[in-house]
């Protein structure tokens, strides 16, 4: 079974718990990044907040990688 995961601030991630996402609250980007590398291998979609898709950058689109939604911010 796949995952989906978000990763954001506490305030944006809070919500999606309560449908069933694997939530990542993240401070700054290293907190980000560090959190992206070490995602579970059953994630298959993660929805990104705009800063932590600034700070992962092109990591989004590796070979393997999961789905990535952008949020707006």
């Amino acid at each position: 079974m796949s995952d989906v995961a978000v990763i954001g601030s506490p305030e944006l991630v809070s919500g999606f718990a309560l449908a069933g996402a694997r939530t990542y609250a993240v401070r700054d980007a290293e907190e980000a990044r560090a959190t992206w590398q070490h995602l579970p291998p059953t994630v298959a979609v993660v929805l990104l907040s705009a800063a932590a898709a600034d700070a992962i950058g092109e990591a989004t689109g590796a070979r393997g990688a999961p789905l990535t939604v952008r949020l707006p911010s």
